[in-house]
Formats: C-alpha cells, structure tokens, sequence
C-alpha cells in the first residue's frame, strides 16, 4: 500500500497518537513538577493530576483534531462521557504504579532513589500510559465520538467551518 493511502486511512489514529504524545509530555511534565516540589511522598497523586490536565487538553484536541469529522451525541454528552472514561483511563494509568510502589515495595528505603524513580517512571509513565492510552482510544471512538462523518468539515472561499450533521442534535 502506498504511504499515502496509508496516512490517510490511518489518519485519525495518528493524529490521536499525536495528541498522545503531546497529553504524554504534558503529564510527564506536571507528575515530576509535583514530585519534584510538593508531593515528593505522594507520585500516584502527582501522576493523577498529571493525567488529569493532560486530559484536559486531551478533550479540546481530540474534538477538534483527532475525532473532528466523528460525532452524534450533545456536546455536554460527548464531554460528560469523556471525562468519566478519561477517570477510569487515569485509574488503569495508576495501578501499574500503585502495584510497583506499593505491592512490589519498590521504594526507598527498600531500594535506592534512582531505582525507585526508575521503577516510578517505567510502570506510571510507561505500562501506565500503555494501558491507559489503549483504553482511550477503544473507548472513545465506541462511545464518545461514535458515528463516523457526523461532522463534515466545509470549505468555503478559504474559511473552514465545522457543521454537525447530527452532532449537536442526537443523543
């Protein structure tokens, strides 16, 4: 198959993986924030608030980007379900973490600074956002934004608008 045809018939999960990576920078980017300075004890907490401003932009990119022709359900629907499977996306994004820090004990003083920070990075940041990411993508093009083509985007004399063809309508 030619890489055009490729992109275009993987578009959409592409451009939710693109949307991954910059949600994956901006919970990397929070989690150590928050372990760094005030929830140093605490990296299952800082990891959820982490997921959960990466879910935040996650929403808006994914409406607009991702999923822009997907739609059929109210916009307070769509944004309802998905941050109540975004919550049980960051519970299966914490358990690697939880199971690693405080089944398997990896934590100082049982093992050193590093080797916890390693184990904290490669079960939460890694299998975390793995399991989680999986969850997502599944969940999302199930429930949230179920119907292919519901929004069509329009051009006309170089302005785009999008136009819910049922979207905005059905529940």
């Amino acid at each position: 198959m030619p890489t055009k045809t490729l992109l275009i018939k993987y578009r959409e999960l592409l451009r939710f993986g693109v949307v991954g990576g910059i949600s994956f920078l901006i919970t990397t980017g929070v989690t150590y924030g928050l372990k760094l300075t005030v929830l140093g004890k605490n990296p299952v907490t800082a990891l959820a608030l982490g997921v959960l401003i990466a879910t935040i932009f996650s929403y808006v990119a994914s409406r607009e980007w991702s999923f822009n022709t997907r739609g059929g359900r109210e916009r307070q629907h769509e944004a309802a379900l998905f941050f109540v499977l975004s919550a049980i996306a960051l519970g299966l994004n914490t358990v690697p973490l939880a199971i690693s820090h405080y089944v398997l004990d990896l934590q100082v003083p049982n093992v050193s600074s590093l080797t916890q920070e390693i184990a904290d990075f490669v079960s939460g940041m890694i299998f975390g956002t793995l399991l989680g990411t999986v969850f997502r993508y599944w969940s999302f093009k199930k429930w949230v934004f179920p119907q292919a083509d519901a929004r069509v985007r329009v051009v006309d004399g170089g302005a785009s608008t999008d136009s819910d063809i049922q979207g905005d309508k059905a529940a």
